[in-house]
């Protein structure tokens, strides 16, 4: 049985029972009382971010149409020219066989989630990954990448990867002691952190490789993968880190015990938005907001 059977046959298959009857019962915030209510609403804001990463992965590797069926037909944005019905050219067989993996667990997380969740899961966002990423870019390189196209190149690609990876697992992490089924939403909710993290170290690795290359005329792919950081960092809580540290290799974002850092659901809505305000409530990669009660900076 390979790991995709079993996030069908285990772990969350139960929480649909737990949670089924708060089903509907979601119109909360992220101060609101411990409660199973409290639980459907932390998944939906995973489900979103999943959504999300799915989306990427199998626009990336040519497969958009698997996530586009799948919890309505909220428009997915992409770049002109780029339909994500044919893998981003120029990738090597090793990348695309990675970013293959990836994509299918990000579907199977979808997946996963919305089965657990039944009718309380949230729709598919409508989700950018065109415009949010030039402003991404734009940023995070102070202005000397103005068009930054995650799916133009295999390096442009991981680029893009780096830039949901360490987020997706911050995400997690600061959501778990927020989680009161310690059971059938913890347990599983842990063993899906340790996949994105999985996920975080092989495009930390492939960046690193490859961390001398040119993505500019003027910068490197290590200083391109620090601006990215230090952006995030910005608007996160500081909770970030490069693939160097001190001239060596990071390939693990950690703190200096070692723990993985946890972002508040505020503070990964401000990235994924692409704000440093409170209040916010769309923007970035979700240009319409998030769908679920967890929605806003």
């Amino acid at each position: 049985m390979n790991r995709r059977e079993m996030l069908k046959q285990t772990g969350l298959m139960g929480t649909g029972l737990v949670l089924g009857g708060v089903i509907g019962a979601c119109g909360t915030t992220p101060g609101m009382s411990q409660s199973p209510n409290q639980d459907v609403a932390i998944l939906n804001f995973a489900l979103n971010l999943e959504y999300l990463e799915a989306a990427f992965y199998l626009a990336a590797v040519g497969r958009i149409s698997e996530i586009k069926s799948i919890g309505g037909t909220a428009e997915i944005r992409l770049p002109a020219g780029f339909d994500g019905t044919s893998p981003v050219p120029g990738l090597s067989s090793d990348v695309l066989e990675y970013a293959q993996e990836i994509a299918e667990d990000e579907l199977a997380h979808v997946k996963f989630l919305r089965q657990a969740l039944g009718s309380a899961a949230v729709d598919r966002p409508v989700i950018d990954l065109d415009q949010a990423f030039r402003a991404a870019g734009n940023a995070a390189s102070n202005g000397a990448i103005t068009n930054f196209n995650p799916f133009a190149n295999e390096l442009f690609f991981i680029h893009g990867a780096f830039v949901f990876e360490d987020v997706g697992v911050t995400a997690y992490k600061g959501a778990a002691k927020l989680i009161t089924d310690k059971n059938n939403v913890l347990d599983p909710a842990a063993g899906i952190l340790a996949v994105e993290a999985y996920h975080a170290g092989l495009i930390r690795l492939l960046l690193h490789e490859r961390k001398d290359m040119m993505v500019t005329p003027s910068l490197t792919v290590e200083q391109v993968v620090q601006a990215i950081s230090n952006l995030r960092g910005s608007v996160g809580g500081g909770k970030d880190e490069g693939i160097t540290k001190m001239g060596k290799a990071n390939l693990v974002a950690a703190d200096a015990n070692a723990v993985a850092y946890g972002r508040t659901t505020s503070e990964v809505l401000k990235i994924v938005y692409l704000t440093g305000n409170a209040g916010v409530s769309m923007g970035g990669f979700f240009p319409m907001g998030l769908n679920g009660s967890i929605k806003t900076t």
